[in-house]
């Protein structure tokens, strides 16, 4: 996340489900901050740019869910920088390809991917240097209601994406499909299932997820929708306002896919104006049908909180999938 933290961006996420835990699991306890990643970092940042770049000042950004961040300055240019000392083979490379993706249609402002590397010590991704701000007045979540309409206007032919990438700190698999229910059953819902039985959350509620998930065709009996190109993490910690008022994301987890997930999660944990939600309705209305699919959309994002963050969301998930076969069953 670009030169502010999400706390400090969006405050606490609304009571819709518990907080999202968002604290940082860092080792950046002092502002002035230098080690080896940082100035393999510069080295990288020097390379990109085609100028001597020698740091001076490491601010450290709390906040991250799952990385350290940085702010890193050489006196005259600052960038912002994620560190990890052991992520996942690909990690960021995977949020860089998200993040050029998102840029390249351009109807939202998106953090420049300057770097990635890293060495011994870890990884590192540095991105370009925002000064942003909460998104909280009615024209702020006017202009990004309009612009992620924009973004869903990016349509491909198949479901999914060109490569896998993470879901917070969870893999997400992206094999392109040609059905939107079946890539939502067996590459979002099932594998959260599965992982929860490994994380020691199995019972009679798994058998009940698998069937609602072999069943999942039964919400889209009308046209499929389009595969549109998706933040795929769009909670309002994910988004801002730059100082030139344009609405900025990322932290994203792209894929092709139906709209209507950014706009579920997008409601999961609220902090959104009222004016996000009217202005993307204006800009492209929502299929009949969309209260009951957010249930099932928002079900992912609930699976994978339980993975990540604990059986404190068991209970949510529980009762959402009993919500939604309930709903099956008329």
């Amino acid at each position: 996340m670009p030169a502010i933290a999400a706390a400090e961006i969006a405050g606490k996420p609304a009571p819709t489900l518990p907080p999202r835990d968002c604290t940082l699991g860092g080792g950046l306890a002092a502002v002035q901050v230098m080690d080896a990643r940082l100035s393999a970092a510069g080295e990288a940042i020097a390379a990109a740019t085609g100028r001597p770049f020698a740091p001076r000042d490491a601010g450290a950004v709390g906040g991250g869910c799952i990385h350290e961040t940085v702010v890193l300055s050489d006196g005259a240019a600052r960038y912002f920088i994620k560190l990890n000392a052991a992520p996942a083979p690909g990690m960021f490379e995977a949020e860089a390809d998200g993040l050029a993706a998102l840029a390249a249609v351009g109807a939202l402002r998106v953090p420049a991917v300057v770097a990635v590397g890293g060495n011994e010590r870890g990884a590192f991704l540095v991105l370009e240097h925002l000064e942003m701000r909460p998104l909280t007045q009615r024209a702020d979540g006017t202009a990004l209601g309009r612009a992620l309409a924009a973004l869903h206007r990016d349509s491909g032919e198949d479901y999914g994406w060109h490569r896998d990438n993470f879901i917070g700190a969870t893999p997400q698999a992206n094999a392109p499909h040609r059905s939107w229910p079946w890539f939502f059953a067996h590459r979002r819902l099932l594998p959260q299932l599965a992982l929860a039985v490994r994380n020691g959350h199995g019972g009679r509620w798994i058998r009940d997820g698998e069937r609602l998930a072999e069943n999942t065709g039964a919400f889209f009996l009308d046209a499929p929708p389009p595969p549109s190109l998706l933040h795929g993490d769009l909670w309002h910690g994910n988004t801002a306002v730059t100082a030139d008022g344009r609405p900025a994301v990322f932290d994203p987890a792209v894929y092709r896919g139906d709209r209507e997930t950014d706009l579920a999660m997008a409601e999961l944990f609220g902090g959104f104006p009222e004016s996000f939600y009217a202005a993307y309705r204006e800009a492209w209305s929502l299929p009949e049908g969309f209260e009951q699919r957010k249930t099932l959309y928002n079900l992912y994002h609930v699976l994978n909180h339980l993975n990540l963050f604990g059986a404190g969301y068991l209970g949510q998930a529980q009762r959402m999938i009993a919500r939604l076969l309930a709903d099956l069953r008329g």
